[in-house]
């Protein structure tokens, strides 16, 4: 029994969960102007795709690891292929959820597509968009941890179960309470301008940004807790 392996797999499994907790709220965000039968349809075809983009990049490993190499010099900085999708991604995430953030508060639902079905296929079309980013992030943190192909799809598959076990129960939670819905946001925009520092060449460790997430959210959980209690 190679302990070392399942030392990989067991922590990769957890890593794959925590890194997949932004996706999946991200895609509650998106989903949320859809008509009630179509969200979960939409979830799980989002989360679907995003395993196998993972799986389908993990295959490519040699190709991603090369866009590691400058592509484009600018004033004497050089970006890398990584760097480029990093900026595009960010800057992709940042729009979303500030576009986002000024419909709340204005109570503007500004209709999106010309009919039922182009807003359900655009959506899923942002949601692709965004599993690119996602998977990218994802399978490079993997080959980080283990080169064993099997272990990180295993780990990924798992992960993604988890995922699509819960998807459903953090989108019916934040839409139940509006103050979580402009927190995630936040968070999207948190996560937007880390990947843009990034692609920027600017390294943020992301302990410090999951710690800002957290601590953001045991203080929200605090208030809803109030709130219930001086409801009664």
């Amino acid at each position: 029994m190679d302990y070392a392996l399942i030392g990989s797999f067991a922590s990769l499994t957890a890593l794959e969960i925590v890194l997949g907790i932004d996706n999946v709220v991200f895609i509650a965000l998106l989903v949320g102007h859809l008509p009630e039968a179509q969200k979960n349809k939409a979830r799980i075809i989002g989360l679907v795709l995003a395993l196998l983009m993972r799986i389908g990049m993990l295959f490519g490993v040699a190709w991603i690891i090369g866009l590691k190499d400058p592509w484009l010099n600018v004033m004497g900085h050089g970006f890398s292929g990584k760097d480029l999708l990093m900026l595009a991604g960010g800057l992709f995430l940042l729009h979303k959820a500030t576009d986002s953030i000024h419909n709340e508060l204005t109570q503007e639902h500004v209709e999106h597509y010309q009919s039922y079905k182009g807003g359900f296929v655009a959506t899923i079309v942002q949601i692709v968009m965004i599993d690119i980013v996602f998977s990218f992030d994802s399978v490079i943190t993997a080959v980080g941890i283990t080169e064993h192909l099997p272990v990180i799809i295993a780990a990924m598959t798992i992960a993604m179960m988890v995922m699509l076990a819960s998807s459903g129960m953090i989108a019916g939670f934040i839409a139940k309470h509006p103050t979580l819905k402009m927190l995630a946001l936040s968070f999207v925009m948190m996560i937007g301008m880390l990947l843009v520092a990034d692609g920027l060449g600017v390294h943020v460790p992301k302990g410090y940004i999951y710690f800002a997430m957290s601590f953001s959210l045991g203080v929200e959980i605090l208030n809803l807790v109030v709130r219930k209690k001086r409801g009664k």
